[in-house]
């Protein structure tokens, strides 16, 4: 081909072969420079598909430009254009010997550099090695090919090797299509056939920087399969490395890819000691570093912390404060935890009705949504800041930050926090109302390490912190009175446990020696001794107005352990709604009350009043209120600022109102009832719903008195229905216990039906069966279903569909229970389908009392605080 042309290009000289083709030196004969052309295969070039799909990938590599990235010019024919680097291949420098451990490190440091360019584009080079690397004259590092292989990943046929981007042949080879030396270079998920990410980068990095320092392979055989086993068993010869570079090589030539280092950017981390962060003062320029991106507003403030950087010992760090906003079309954002590294933050928002996962990395302006995080709550950090516990589904999953499926480690019924720590141990709350128990982070059964003390009338064990030593814990024991719930530390083995702190928060210990928590929404710090377990001074302010959810007793805050704060102010301790009536084409036809965090709202049956529940601001707790329709007037109906009632049900002539609360000595809680329009005492329902599950609240009474339905969460099961008559023995019994989660049951108006969600087909549908006795049973959903409401005639039955749309279903109820195809009506303003705490109702005229989410509720942002400790200092 010397002489021929390809477009403008004309061809000089051949410089190469590899497996995605040949490469030619060529005259770029219009802007009169040389460039470097690669020939593309028959078998690829020939397939238009393939083309436009390398055509596609093509344009997003050239986006790459960085001095360290041999930038690619674009595609003419059947060639790819290419910038043509002057010099030698890396693999021709180490042919030479051994580099000089500070020219390696300049080499690395340019690779890098590249590398993490790319990753930040979501690129992924796939065959990092030192044939695709070289030096100019200059001494400028050049990475070749650059995602190359992940642009024929999707346009080459993996069953054929001789142009696999893998099997590249970069040494002299006895046949086509023989690996040789690309091997060496693969990472143990590559060698093992598995989807790879910027992990197997990191792990090429290593392999290159091994080999620039010894001049000897990591991992080499006498044939392909023996070099490809000592990939995935052997270890390198660590007594050629430097002492200097050793934990770096470790971190990045870890077997198992969640294991290696989290970003390519991190490498300089680990260069300074055998520790794996660098002194103070470093970390504190890091973490301007990483902070200094996320905000271009402060770009002054970065500057000038790296002109002071040599004057730190003398000026300590200032205090810094960021917001960060939720990502775009997502609300609720929640649950805000930063990694132990300082360098991510991982938050649950709400997209289309779903709360799932988001991590932001603090070197970046945006966030990304982790898939298979659906229902996701409390997420928690792994040590190494790899990977994430959270709850979702009635289970403990944990997921890889990098990417990869969420797993299931264990049964959480409903999950109230969790801690790991570096021995791959989990601790977490299962449920509403246990103690802590503990699982391996590789999963498996959970075991009880706590138990709930009833002597001290301790209702739930909650939100577990792990300190620095790995052994104790710490974690709030919830009490029936919450000002009486204490902080405790714990040691894992001997389970022996001492009182720290009488609180009603979560707590989280941070470095050098404080415990963090909330006391009246103002996030507190207090000296705390970690080697004694115990506190010391008085407590300081960091924050107010931090939002805080009374009935887990859970603060929205989290902390590094490298300096870095983040809180919540003003969305999650609750959403806020206002009660607005809607027609049957979605149409607002009105507000009720005023606007707040409240919910359940059930309409009299004389439809003269509307009873929900509110949370009061002060104290985080909930009351029964009511609204007066024909006044226009609300007003509280339950008075007890120590615990929560909740979860109103109208009695069939609407003279009494029965709720939930949870009262000192009733360690399960109690259903009590209450007359409208007097200063009567509350009166016991139920004595103590223990017996029958952690969390029981009434869902509806039937109309002719004799039947109360409640929903209920065992300790076993997700969620089960059982009946209180209210005659005779009165002795409760279940109506349906299973291994699936069946809630929201609601009795047709002549008490012959009921009707129920359950996930047993893996999604929520709406279930109708006979009642007081089980026979029939129908599925009226067809496509998901939540929150079943009857017409008060019994001829529809309305819910809250899987797209948030609110359907009705027409029914026929004689004999036999009969029900057509569900219809849509209108949006439910719906904004959560996971928390489902809101509900509705449905008034004889067939308009819908829905809690309609206000919408400038929805973008509260995350705080972060930079260097927090420093305002003790001043």
């Amino acid at each position: 081909m010397i002489g021929q042309s390809i477009g403008t290009y004309r061809i000089t000289a051949k410089l190469g072969a590899g497996g995605m083709g040949e490469v030619y030196r060529a005259r770029d004969t219009k802007l009169d420079r040389d460039v470097a052309l690669k020939i593309l295969p028959d078998s690829f070039s020939h397939d238009a598909e393939r083309v436009a799909r390398f055509e596609r990938e093509a344009k997003v590599l050239a986006a790459l430009n960085h001095p360290n990235i041999a930038q690619i010019y674009g595609l003419e024919e059947r060639a790819l254009v290419m910038e043509l680097v002057e010099g030698p291949t890396l693999a021709e420098r180490i042919a030479q010997g051994a580099l000089p451990l500070d020219e390696a490190m300049n080499i690395a440091k340019q690779i890098a550099e590249a590398l993490e360019t790319a990753h930040e584009k979501g690129i992924t080079h796939r065959d990092l090695k030192p044939a695709n690397v070289k030096i100019t004259p200059q001494g400028v590092v050049k990475v070749l090919d650059f995602g190359l292989a992940t642009a024929a990943h999707s346009s080459v046929a993996d069953d054929n090797p001789s142009i696999s981007p893998t099997l590249t042949l970069d040494y002299a080879a006895t046949r086509a299509g023989m690996i040789v030396g690309t091997a060496a270079y693969m990472s143990p998920e590559q060698a093992r056939g598995q989807q790879v990410d910027r992990r197997s980068d990191i792990w090429a990095f290593g392999v290159l920087l091994y080999e620039m320092i010894t001049g000897r392979r990591a991992f080499e055989g006498a044939t392909i399969s023996d070099t490809l086993a000592a990939v995935l068993k052997s270890e390198p010869d660590w007594s050629k490395v430097p002492a200097r570079v050793r934990r770096l090589l470790e971190r990045c030539l870890q077997k198992e890819s969640q294991r290696r280092l989290l970003a390519i950017g991190d490498w300089d981390l680990l260069l300074a000691n055998e520790n794996v962060f660098l002194p103070r003062d470093e970390i504190g320029r890091k973490q301007w570093k990483w902070i200094g991106t996320v905000a271009v507003l402060i770009v002054v403030v970065l500057v000038l912390g790296f002109v002071s950087f040599r004057h730190l010992t003398e000026a300590p760090l200032r205090v810094l404060k960021i917001s960060v906003l939720p990502p775009e079309k997502t609300s609720q954002l929640n649950y805000p935890s930063v990694s132990p590294d300082g360098r991510q933050i991982v938050f649950v928002a709400t997209l289309e009705g779903k709360d799932q996962l988001w991590v932001r990395s603090l070197d970046s302006l945006a966030a990304r949504m982790l898939p298979g995080t659906e229902g996701a709550g409390y997420p928690f950090w792994a040590p190494d800041s790899n990977f994430i516990g959270f709850f979702a589904g009635g289970k403990l999953k944990k997921i890889d930050v990098a990417g990869g499926p969420a797993l299931t480690l264990c049964d959480a019924i409903a999950g109230r926090g969790g801690t790991w720590n570096r021995d791959g141990v989990i601790v977490f709350a299962p449920n509403f109302r246990s103690g802590l128990f503990r699982v391996p982070a590789a999963g498996g059964s959970a075991t009880q390490i706590t138990m709930l003390d009833e002597t001290a009338h301790e209702n739930a064990h909650r939100t577990p912190w792990f300190l620095p030593d790995g052994h104790h814990f710490l974690y709030t024991a919830r009490t029936d009175q919450l000002e009486r719930s204490t902080v405790y530390i714990v040691d894992l083995e001997s389970k022996a446990r001492h009182p720290v702190l009488t609180v009603s928060s979560n707590v989280v210990y941070a470095p050098p020696g404080y415990l963090l928590f909330v006391r009246e929404q103002t996030l507190m710090a207090q000296a705390f001794d970690a080697s004694k377990g115990a506190v010391t001074g008085e407590p300081v302010p960091l924050a107010e107005h931090v939002d805080f959810d009374a009935l887990n007793i859970a603060g929205r805050f989290s902390a590094s352990q490298t300096g870095v704060l983040a809180f919540t102010s003003g969305g999650a301790a609750g959403e806020v709604v206002q009660l607005t009536w809607f027609d049957r084409t979605g149409k607002s036809t009105g507000t009720v009350g005023t606007a707040g965090v409240l919910h359940w709202p059930v309409i009299s049956p004389d439809e003269r009043t509307i009873a929900f529940d509110r949370q009061d601001e002060q104290t985080g707790t909930f009351d029964i209120w009511l609204h007066d329709l024909a006044r226009g007037s609300d007003s509280r109906f339950t008075f007890d600022a120590k615990t929560n009632q909740q979860f109103p049900v109208w009695s069939p002539d609407a003279s009494h109102i029965l709720f939930q609360s949870f009262r000192p000595g009733k360690n399960g809680g109690v259903l009590f009832q209450k007359s409208i329009g007097s200063s009567a005492r509350e009166d016991v329902v139920v004595e103590d719903t223990f017996g029958f599950g952690i969390s029981a609240r009434p869902t509806d009474w039937s109309r002719d008195g004799r039947y109360i339905v409640v929903d209920n969460t065992p300790s076993n099961t997700e969620g089960d229905i059982w009946v209180q008559p209210m005659f005779g023995d009165r002795k409760r019994f279940y109506y349906l216990q299973t291994d699936f989660n069946e809630r929201g049951a609601k009795l047709s108006p002549n008490g012959r039906w009921v009707a129920y969600a359950s996930n047993e087909t893996n999604r929520d549908e709406i279930y109708v069966q006979t009642f007081p006795d089980r026979g029939g049973k129908w599925q009226v959903s067809t496509n998901g279903g939540y929150w079943p409401v009857w017409s008060r005639d019994g001829r529809e039955l309305y819910f809250v569909g899987s797209d948030r749309r609110m359907m009705a279903s027409e029914v026929k109820s004689g004999e036999k229970f009969e029900a057509s195809v569900p219809r849509p009506l209108f949006d439910s303003h719906t904004e959560s389908l996971n928390r489902m705490t809101h509900g509705f109702d449905v008034s004889k005229d067939g308009r819908f009392l829905i809690p309609a989410p206000v919408t400038q509720s929805a973008s509260a942002p995350i705080t972060l605080v930079v260097n927090w400790t420093a305002a003790f200092k001043r």
